[in-house]
């Protein structure tokens, strides 16, 4: 589980100080040993300081999650930045935002803070503790059955801050005098307990259990109370925690039932330390309830977890698991038997427990340039996805490679009659455009050809290595074709592309999913191309009486233009326009790129006549060349077999999906039938071929099981 442990310490990243600031400090020694222990138990852990940049941070490190996969959770040891009940603010955070948290809510936080309405909770259970009094003011009356010594504290403070004893009036006005000053609240005085005092430390719910109690042995010197001073090694003496304390059994027995009924008196989860006083007739009085104990090394709740066994990282853990059961109803995900558990399961514990590699994976692909016009790129890819494939265990393929354009592996059991998973190496880009490195943020990863290409290589990786982890991937019937032209319309590949997908039964191109959550069952295809026109060499003073090469070009592309037909889903557009002149001279020649997008090849080329009519004769020299020709993925019968595959698989795990056609050619044309053939499968892609292409980082996750779940399926065939 990815675990957040969340701390107040030095921050003051706020947009306003104001107001009472938290005087408790959390030490480093804690926080490193916290975290240490925590990665002991197997999470993976990140420490953050609770300030305004905590929401950002804890979205980048807990993404959204897939049904069925814990969320992250805080481990939160914060006493707030500043201002009242500053216990509650990390678990108000945590609550709205949606993460669980270590620890007592916001209710229970802030009733333990106010230590009057503790007091009053507790009388209303009848749980005893000393009488008290609140003084609103330094001069406040005391009431004449309140007796000294009495112990004075501030009304909403912790640790012992502002805490003293007093023997008379004048001594109780001082000291009510420095916590107005200092703390600005008002002043609880209670009855002082002579005698004993003992902790209770709290773990678990329904029904808590409690610790052995730990009794606080002050020696000889200074008071019998635990100051701030104590708790901070700043008063010169040692305070002993005696484990277990050397009181009888029926009154230890007793102040643990007590500290169990305050915790739950005042709404407590998962952890609390109960501060009592015991007098010489070994009655118990509650002083206060601790909602986040204090994890310091030599702390009373520490001793007394140590005395059940629970060392520190024990504790620690154990802690995690009681929260997770009040989130999750059990302590932990069940344990998976290799030989018993379902195989859907097992792959799902194995993608989902790789989220960071799979983005690492992600990132170091994106930082691999390969676009279509860089050879010794398209080289190095090549050379990283074989070593790949052959750590998953899957053989190359010599008959269906043609190096550099296209690189075959298949499973143990060969392809044919199997699946192809089709997808390419090259980021369909060229020239010196400026590359985009890979960065993040909570919802979405960024990078050059992190959707066109990146994502769905990523996706193939670990989708075969969850098979291949659950001991499937050899049985699975299946092939794997990268090729590297995708920039160039695959005009080099196709001939492989197609015999390789003669041999199979299913083909999936690992295009991008689209942004609404789709695969492409339907694809147009696309019609590349050139036209050249040339003519006579023209000075400015001859262009009134003669046409310019130019503008009879511009006017034939726009007649061009009007052959779209949207209920043909036929369109014609112009990529590019170049013009060539000499000095002091207008344009003689213009080269123009055409595409033309079709779904019924009859259309095109019906299209393509049409467009040869409308250059005529007569004008300019002209030369319309056909240079690539992309046919369209038509949606047949045979595609609804797979498509209902991959819905089942998206069922099993909640996976957004939604099936439709786009005006985009793919490779998926290539297939030839019987063959039933499915695009776009890789991950949710936005902003293609833009500077701010991205991945949705849940998307990585989903698609990657989507395209496991169904192999998973074919293996059972």
């Amino acid at each position: 589980m990815r675990i957040a442990v969340v701390y107040n310490r030095d921050s003051r990243n706020v947009i306003n100080l104001f107001g009472m600031p938290n005087q408790e400090k959390i030490g480093l020694r804690t926080i490193e040993r916290l975290s240490d222990a925590l990665r002991a138990g197997g999470h993976q852990v990140t420490a953050l300081e609770a300030d305004k940049e905590l929401i950002s941070q804890l979205e980048s490190f807990m993404p959204r999650v897939v049904k069925g996969e814990r969320p992250g959770m805080v481990f939160n040891v914060s006493y707030g930045l500043q201002g009242q009940a500053r216990y509650t603010h990390v678990p108000s955070i945590l609550e709205m935002i949606g993460i669980p948290y270590v620890a007592s809510g916001p209710l229970g936080h802030s009733l333990a803070l106010d230590k009057v309405v503790t007091k009053m909770i507790l009388r209303q259970h009848d749980i005893p503790t000393p009488d008290f009094v609140v003084l609103e003011t330094p001069e406040s009356p005391v009431p004449d059955d309140l007796r000294y010594p009495m112990i004075v504290k501030p009304k909403n403070e912790a640790v012992s801050f502002g805490l003293a004893v007093v023997d008379d009036e004048q001594a109780l006005r001082e000291s009510a005098h420095v916590i107005f000053e200092r703390f600005r609240q008002p002043v609880l005085a209670e009855q002082f307990i002579e005698g004993r005092e003992v902790n209770v430390g709290i773990l678990g719910n329904a029904p808590p259990e409690a610790f052995p109690p730990v009794m606080l042995s002050f020696g000889t010197d200074g008071p019998q109370i635990y100051t701030y001073e104590d708790k901070t090694g700043r008063s010169g003496r040692t305070i002993e925690p005696l484990c277990p304390a050397p009181i009888p059994d029926e009154l230890a027995q007793h102040t643990q039932d007590i500290a169990v009924r305050s915790f739950s008196a005042l709404g407590l989860f998962d952890c609390a330390r109960v501060d009592l006083r015991v007098d010489d007739d070994d009655n118990a009085y509650v002083l206060e309830v601790n909602s986040l104990p204090s994890l310091g090394e030599h702390g009373s709740y520490l001793v007394g977890a140590a005395h059940v066994g629970l060392d520190f990282a024990a504790f620690v853990n154990r802690l995690v698991e009681v929260a997770s059961a009040r989130y999750f109803g059990t302590p932990q995900p069940p344990p998976v038997d290799a030989k018993t558990a379902d195989p859907s399961e097992r792959v799902f514990q194995y993608v989902t427990q790789r989220r960071d590699q799979m983005e690492r994976s992600l990132q170091q692909w994106v930082e691999l340039p390969s676009r279509t016009d860089d050879p010794l790129g398209l080289a190095r890819a090549a050379d990283r996805a074989g070593r790949i494939f052959a750590d998953i265990g899957m053989r190359p393929v010599p008959d269906l490679t043609d190096e550099p354009e296209a690189y075959m592996w298949e499973t143990a059991r060969g392809f044919d009659g199997g699946t192809l998973l089709i997808a390419h190496l090259d980021v369909p880009a060229t020239g010196a455009a400026l590359r985009q490195g890979f960065r993040r943020d909570p919802e979405w990863l960024y990078g050059e050809g992190i959707g066109r290409s990146r994502g769905s290589l990523v996706m193939l990786e670990y989708a075969l290595r969850s098979l291949r982890s659950i001991r499937t991937l050899r049985r699975v019937p299946l092939g794997v074709l990268l090729y590297s032209d995708e920039g160039q319309d695959a005009i080099q590949s196709h001939a492989l592309i197609r015999r390789a997908a003669e041999r199979a039964d299913h083909v999936i191109v690992c295009r991008p999913g689209t942004v609404d959550n789709g695969i492409v069952t339907q694809r147009r295809g696309s019609r590349r191309y050139e036209l050249t026109v040339e003519g006579a060499r023209l000075s400015p003073g001859q262009v009134g009486r003669r046409r310019t090469v130019a503008n009879w070009t511009f006017d034939k592309l726009v007649a061009i233009g009007k052959l779209n037909a949207p209920n043909k889903r036929l369109s014609i557009a112009a990529l590019d326009v170049h013009t060539e002149r000499h000095a002091m001279f207008v344009p003689h020649r213009v080269e123009a790129s055409l595409i033309m997008s079709y779904l019924d090849p009859a259309h095109a080329d019906e299209a393509e006549r049409s467009m040869r009519s409308i250059l005529g004769r007569g004008g300019p020299t002209w030369h319309l060349t056909l240079l690539t020709d992309r046919p369209p993925m038509v949606d047949r019968p045979a595609n609804q077999q797979v498509v209902e595959a991959l819905e089942s698989a998206a069922a099993a795990w909640d996976i957004p999906l939604d099936h439709e056609s786009s005006g985009w050619p793919s490779v998926a044309g290539l297939v030839p039938e019987p063959a039933s053939v499915v695009c776009g499968v890789g991950p949710v892609t936005r902003d293609r071929g833009t500077p701010d292409e991205a991945v949705q980082r849940i998307s990585l996750v989903q698609r990657t099981l989507l395209l496991a779940e169904y192999l998973i399926g074919r293996a059972k065939r």
